[in-house]
């Protein structure tokens, strides 16, 4: 497996705007425009950007926990400014993929696995929101799949006090290597 992936984690409307329905507002935002770069550099370098988005039914039962978020077919779950930009310039590339979820963990109930094996991808590299929950349990839905896992820091936000608290579990439970957006121009 020589490719790597970036998982672009939940970086919707409702997420990331600030009128969102679960919003993490101006710390998501401020993110966006090294994501899009990010993105860039994966497909320079012939490796895969996967849009990994929730996507829920009106009617779902994940809403007796959260506020309404991400319904399939509204703005709420289109990608955030730039990033829908970015989206809609790339989708035709094979590289870019899509994929719904319908829970946290990008791997659970997906095709993620198996698009990321077919595309020779040993290394996942995952950004976006929230960093402890979805980020979290997605590059746990990758260790646990036999992925070498990535946490790009400063690509990461959420709506709570515990950034600092997941990236450092991520760390010591999965093996994930910590990096910067400052680091990736050192990148093979």
């Amino acid at each position: 497996m020589s490719r790597k992936a970036l998982l672009i984690v939940d970086m919707s409307y409702d997420f990331v705007a600030d009128d969102g329905g679960l919003t993490v507002g101006t710390p998501a935002q401020t993110i966006v425009p090294d994501i899009v770069r990010t993105a860039n550099l994966f497909l320079e370098k012939g490796d895969v950007v996967a849009v990994c988005m929730d996507a829920h039914t009106e009617d779902d039962p994940h809403f007796e926990l959260w506020p309404k978020h991400n319904i399939i077919g509204t703005k709420g779950q289109e990608l955030y400014g730039e990033l829908e930009t970015w989206y809609d310039k790339n989708k035709e590339n094979k590289s870019v993929l899509y994929i719904p979820k319908p829970e946290y963990d990008a791997f659970f109930n997906t095709n993620l696995e198996e698009e990321l094996l077919a595309a020779d991808v040993g290394e996942v590299y995952v950004v976006g929101v929230c960093t402890d929950i979805c980020n979290f349990l997605t590059v746990y839905g990758a260790y646990a799949r036999g992925f070498k896992t990535v946490a790009i820091y400063d690509q990461m936000a959420t709506f709570t006090p515990n950034q600092d608290v997941f990236i450092k579990q991520m760390e010591s439970i999965f093996k994930t290597k910590i990096l910067y957006t400052s680091d990736l121009e050192k990148l093979e």
